[in-house]
């Protein structure tokens, strides 16, 4: 079998290729993401910056901000959801890319977006994720994060009803937080959301640690790269 059938990342991508549409259509309302969004949207100054990771197709959470008057960039590792995302959100930029190793310059945003996305990433990759998620943040940028509540690797051949499969990885709860608190965020709020059996968390933190601190200078050339 060939290697890319077997990545994980690969898998993810392909998911979400073949089965963009089933996942989420056009007009979709935001559903679950409504009061999140508004949320944000109350506390984010005129006009903010905002990294959307793990975009999709830019609907609800591009379209929303973007409709509200921010500057929105998304990223996503689907071609499929990239097309349609500029597509149907023109108003922001959109770029085909996997998160964990993109590289962007140290306070881009004002805010990060990053709602079921993470969980698609390989698990040894997220704290520095997290960390680079900080960096791309100014001072007292806001991070929104949905991951996982349980400790969980595995994947589900018939994604959707359908024959493609897909594939997750997340820690549990708490170690996201010590993750993030590593990483230079405050926790502000960390919340359950129930999904099926299970659920999901959903934390809303600040970067309150200074760039550079306690940063070395080999790290932070890799976070100025």
């Amino acid at each position: 079998m060939p290697e890319s059938e077997t990545d994980p990342v690969d898998v993810v991508r392909r998911g979400y290729d073949a089965l963009s549409l089933r996942y989420r259509a056009d007009d979709a309302n935001p559903g679950r993401y409504g009061p999140w969004i508004a949320e944000l949207l109350a506390v984010l100054k005129v006009a903010s910056r905002v990294l959307d990771l793990g975009c999709g197709c830019g609907v609800p959470v591009a379209r929303d901000l973007v409709a509200a008057g921010h500057r929105v960039t998304g990223v996503d590792i689907s071609d499929v959801q990239i097309q349609r995302a500029r597509r149907l959100v023109p108003g922001a930029t959109f770029r085909r890319a996997d998160a964990s190793s993109r590289r962007l310059p140290p306070g881009s945003f004002e805010a990060v977006v990053a709602l079921y996305s993470m969980i698609h990433m390989p698990l040894a990759a997220q704290p520095a994720l997290l960390r680079a998620v900080a960096s791309w943040l100014v001072e007292d940028g806001l991070l929104l994060l949905s991951a996982g509540w349980s400790e969980w690797t595995g994947s589900d051949d018939g994604w959707l009803g359908s024959e493609t499969p897909m594939w997750w990885s997340h820690a549990d709860v708490a170690t996201y937080r010590q993750w993030l608190t590593q990483a230079g965020f405050t926790v502000l709020r960390q919340e359950f959301v129930p999904e099926g059996d299970g659920g999901h968390s959903l934390f809303w933190a600040r970067r309150t640690t200074p760039l550079y601190d306690g940063v070395s200078p080999r790290e932070r050339r890799y976070r100025d790269s």
